[in-house]
């Protein structure tokens, strides 16, 4: 069962929604993707949305871009967090989506990251879902301390050798 859907409005958002699904991947979550347009094709995404909860979702991370209009409208349909991802965009640079995921009316929250910030969506859908599994906030303090290592030992590097030679 995914707990975990990821959607996207065009196939051409999937260089970034793919940093998603790796994420959720190495913390070994399941989840499902889809590819659905909200104005191109209503019926399908009413039914994607709708039947979410059902299927065991419990986090929907939604990228989009332009309009962007598919995580706010998933966040109409489904009563569990949705979680939005901005696209760049070639005319407005994802300004354009950005603004249109954040300027949510009151009472449709979408927790909203930043352009083409499909990591971080990944890693706060797995906190969400840490509140109630205390393994995978174990393994999220794991990956924390990773990170800070790795950070150590880029520095260490560089006092060793000095920027010159990193």
């Amino acid at each position: 069962m995914a707990l975990i859907s990821i959607v996207m409005g065009s196939d051409s958002d999937m260089p970034v929604m793919n940093k998603a699904a790796q994420v959720l991947e190495e913390f070994g979550i399941e989840y499902e993707a889809r590819i659905i347009s909200a104005h191109r094709e209503p019926d399908v995404f009413f039914e994607y949305a709708r039947s979410a909860e059902s299927r065991g979702v419990k986090v929907i991370i939604a990228g989009a871009g332009m309009a962007a209009h598919l995580p706010g409208m998933c966040a109409a349909l489904f009563p569990l967090p949705v979680i939005g991802i901005p696209m760049h965009t070639k005319s407005l640079g994802g300004r354009d989506s950005l603004y249109s995921i954040v300027q949510m009316p009151p009472g449709i929250p979408v927790a909203t990251v930043a352009i083409d910030g499909a990591k971080n969506a990944a890693l706060l859908a797995l906190k969400m879902l840490a509140i109630g599994d205390p393994a995978l906030l174990e393994a999220l303090k794991e990956y924390s301390a990773r990170q800070k290592s790795e950070v150590e030992a880029k520095d260490a590097r560089l006092q060793e050798t000095g920027c010159g030679a990193y």
